[in-house]
C-alpha cells in the first residue's frame, strides 16, 4: 500500500533543512540500526509509519520554531508510504508518538533543549536520547501531559514499541520482547545466511530419510 499525502496549494514547506543526516559514521549506523530494526519489527503492521531524518511540521504555521527532523520517529495510526516530510495536518493530526535522537559532537546543549521543548509541546509520548561516545542514554515518557525523565532507564520497556533497553559497559543494546537483539545491517545479513544454511541442512536431512521436503 502506497500512501500519497494531499498537496496543500497555498503554502509550501521544504522537504529538507539543508543539514546532513549524520555527522559521523557511528551516529549514522545507530540511526539506521534503530530505524531498520523497527521496520522489521512492525513489518506486518500497515498503520505504523517509521522514518529517519524526516522533517516534521506539527502545525500549518510557518512561524513555528523548527521544524525538527527526529533521527528516528514512529507514528502509530498512519499508513506506511513515501513522504517528503511529515505534515501533521495531512496525517489526521497524529503526532509521532516515539522519537529517537543520536547525539553527535556538533549537537549543542541549546539545540537539544530546543528539541526536548518541541517534543514536549507537540505531543510526543516517548523520547529517547543516546550518546554513542559516552554511552549515555536518557529517556522521557509523557505522564499527566508532560514529558518526564525516566529515572531508571536500564531494563526499561517502551510502552508503545514494546522493546527493552539495556545499557552495558560497551554501550546500548535494544531487544524485542521475544529476545531478538537489534542488529546492524551486516549482522542481520549474517543471521539470514545462518538461517538459510540451517534450512538447507534440514532439507538435506529430510531427503536422506526418503522424504521430499517440498511435500511437507
Amino acid at each position: 500500500m502506497t500512501f500519497t499525502p494531499a498537496i496543500d496549494p497555498d503554502i509550501e514547506y521544504p522537504d529538507s533543512d539543508g543539514k546532513p543526516m549524520a555527522d559521523n559514521t557511528e551516529q549514522y549506523e545507530w540511526i539506521v540500526k534503530i530505524k531498520e530494526n523497527l521496520e522489521i519489527l512492525f513489518a506486518t503492521s500497515p498503520n505504523v509509519f517509521i522514518a529517519g531524518d524526516l522533517l516534521w511540521y506539527p502545525v500549518q504555521d510557518k512561524k513555528i520554531t523548527g521544524p525538527v527532523a527526529p533521527d528516528v520517529m514512529v507514528v502509530f495510526g498512519r499508513p506506511k508510504g513515501r513522504r517528503g516530510s511529515y505534515k501533521q495536518w495531512q496525517e489526521d493530526n497524529i503526532a509521532p508518538q516515539v522519537v529517537f535522537e543520536i547525539l553527535s559532537p556538533s549537537n549543542s546543549l541549546e539545540e537539544m533543549e530546543r528539541k526536548l521543548l518541541f517534543y514536549q509541546r507537540y505531543g510526543v509520548e516517548e523520547y529517547y536520547l543516546y550518546d554513542p561516545d559516552s554511552h549515555s542514554f536518557q529517556g522521557w515518557w509523557r505522564q499527566e501531559g508532560l514529558l518526564s525523565s525516566i529515572p531508571e532507564i536500564k531494563g526499561w520497556i517502551s510502552p508503545r514499541l514494546k522493546i527493552r533497553f539495556e545499557l552495558r559497559e560497551d554501550g546500548l543494546e535494544i531487544y524485542s520482547l521475544d529476545g531478538q537483539k537489534f542488529l546492524t545491517s551486516i549482522e542481520l545479513s549474517q543471521r539470514l545466511e545462518q538461517e538459510r544454511l540451517k534450512a538447507e541442512r534440514l532439507a538435506e536431512y529430510i531427503r536422506s530419510l526418503g522424504i521430499d521436503p517440498d511435500t511437507l
